[in-house]
């Protein structure tokens, strides 16, 4: 616990920073109308891809008997991919519901 400290006394202008961050967020979110939550979530997935590239970042610095950075790195690369991929179909979904349908004759 005194480690955790000392590193939060060290670095408190990322905490101040990650603070401020978070406040930022709730804000804009709360203010975003009800109909358009769903296509900011999307396209947030969507822009998920940048903790993939994270992801293979750390992966290609770890070293290779540093099981806990590859294996945490592997999993973000697993997760990162399926949010990226889940941004994508579910913006596609929503864009198909305001494509025009053919008149049937």
């Amino acid at each position: 616990m005194e480690q955790l400290l000392n590193y939060i006394g060290a670095n408190m202008e990322m905490v101040y920073f990650l603070i401020l961050a978070i406040l930022l967020g709730v804000e804009v979110i709360s203010n975003v109308p009800a109909i358009l939550h769903t296509p900011l979530m999307s396209g947030a997935n969507a822009i998920h891809g940048v903790v993939v590239v994270g992801a293979i970042i750390v992966m290609l610095q770890a070293s290779p008997d540093n099981y806990l950075a590859l294996g945490v790195g592997f999993l973000a690369v697993i997760v990162g991919t399926l949010n990226v991929i889940g941004g994508f179909v579910v913006t596609d979904r929503m864009l198909e519901m305001f494509k025009k349908k053919p008149k049937k004759s």
